[in-house]
């Protein structure tokens, strides 16, 4: 492994705790940053980085000891001085940035805070890649670039046009900041567009813990659409599996990129972009069921209309990543959602 550690920004959120400790426990370097916000409780956030502290204690070695394989920093992104400053001092060889303003519907009420976190935010981290001579950044993209495409499977060769919120907006703006500094600077980048990810540890904002919580409360969940939405619902496990592998193999140009007839996923440049799903939409009232059934507690449903900014439906292509690092998630809804049943009665004491 390298001497340099690789630097994980929102490494208090779900998919970044799940990856840093992976990456622990592969005998990695890890600095972590996050700026705590109170989009959602802290609390949980706090939790997932006391989990971190204890698998950095199993490989040996605490936070802040000698050679410790772990560090916590709290930093904004936004803040371009403390950014600057943060990659000087650690000199990070690989980055993965998975910081962002997270959610859809909240960006509808909260536009400044995508702009601060997600543009802003990620130019700062772009230009800390940039003097630092970082070797590969990855980052975080979202599926829902794909905003108003109805053509599924979706992939990474559509284009992105018609985003449907601001949310979405910002992500495809990632990806076209992320290509600009690849093509300029030389800096190996690599998208990855997520697919509704879930399992222990979620986020509580999204559908499993919001459902799960009204569930065992015996209250009504709001199922938008009537339920009549279809998510490639993508179990953690398998999305920190698709960045590990991601990781290690740096984004190249594409030998066979046509100027004349341009493919979106690949560049002339060292840029790709990849969907990581599970390539098997749920219907979202099967969803609610397989939970119903992991809880042990019948749903009350609150059928709504569809709600601005949401699609009906998502699902990954993934050959692209297949292809380029051998991996694509398997991970069955009813096993998924059995694991994070089993979780949540125990975060919740329920």
């Amino acid at each position: 492994m390298s001497a340099r550690p690789i630097l994980v920004t929102g490494a208090a959120g779900f998919i970044g705790a799940a990856l840093c400790a992976r990456l622990l426990e592969r005998g990695e370097r890890v600095v972590g940053l996050d700026n705590l916000n109170s989009y959602y409780d802290p609390a949980l956030k706090r939790a997932r980085l006391e989990g971190l502290e204890q698998v950095a204690g199993a490989c040996g070695r605490r936070d802040g000891a000698p050679d410790s394989p772990w560090r916590f920093l709290t930093l904004d992104l936004a803040d371009g001085d403390g950014i600057a400053a943060c990659f000087a001092s650690l000199r990070p060889d690989r980055v993965v940035n998975l910081a962002a303003q997270a959610g859809v519907r909240y960006s509808l009420d909260n536009p400044a805070a995508y702009v601060q976190s997600n543009l802003v935010g990620f130019g700062h981290v772009l230009e800390g890649c940039r003097h630092q001579e970082v070797e590969h950044l990855v980052y975080a993209s979202s599926s829902s670039v794909y905003g108003g495409n109805r053509n599924l499977p979706f992939s990474e060769r559509q284009p992105v046009n018609h985003p449907v919120s601001l949310y979405a907006a910002s992500k495809k703006a990632n990806e076209l900041m992320a290509h600009t500094y690849s093509h300029l600077y030389g800096l190996p980048g690599t998208g990855l567009r997520f697919f509704t990810v879930y399992g222990p540890w979620g986020r509580p904002d999204m559908a499993p813990m919001l459902f799960a919580r009204a569930i065992l409360a015996g209250e009504p969940i709001r199922v938008f659409n009537h339920g009549r939405m279809q998510r490639d619902f993508t179990y953690i496990d398998d999305i920190v599996e698709g960045v590990l592998r991601c990781i290690d193999k740096p984004a190249t140009p594409d030998p066979g990129f046509d100027p004349f007839d341009p493919d979106p996923a690949t560049a002339a440049a060292p840029h790709r972009l990849f969907n990581i799903g599970n390539s098997q939409p749920v219907p979202l009232l099967h969803f609610i069921s397989v939970l119903e059934q992991a809880l042990g507690r019948d749903a009350i449903r609150d059928l709504q209309p569809m709600q601005p900014g949401d699609v009906e439906a998502t699902a990954a292509d993934t050959r692209a990543l297949e292809a380029w690092v051998g991996f694509r998630p398997s991970t069955p809804i009813e096993t998924g959602v059995q694991r994070f049943a089993e979780w949540y009665r125990s975060w919740s004491g329920v």
